[in-house]
């Protein structure tokens, strides 16, 4: 059963890590063209976001979820809303009485 265990927790941690890989280009992409379609971008962030599990996923959501703030407001604090749902149990929603600089 440990075996068992331990083989999905690996297999999990190769798809984040291939997803990282995938996922990094289009993020630099994005950053680099300074492009401004919110729906790229936010389509971009729906498929990181099951992996914010890793750290350098999470990193990199985290970067382009700033990097969306900056262009849609609304839209940057939609996916730390969804982050935090997702993965954080702990943190309070994001939303108009708090901080707004403070993304993820």
């Amino acid at each position: 059963m440990i075996e068992e265990i331990t083989k999905l927790i690996e297999s999990q941690n190769q798809l984040a890590q291939d997803a990282y890989k995938q996922n990094e280009p289009l993020v630099n992409k994005i950053m680099a063209s300074q492009c401004k379609d919110v729906n790229q971008i936010c389509y971009t962030m729906d498929c990181m976001l099951d992996f914010c599990f890793d750290d350098q996923m999470l990193l990199l959501y985290r970067h382009l979820c700033k990097y969306l703030y900056t262009i849609d407001e609304n839209a940057g604090i939609s996916y730390v809303n969804a982050y935090r749902e997702r993965w954080d149990e702990e943190s309070v929603k994001f939303g108009n009485n708090q901080n707004k600089k403070e993304v993820i």
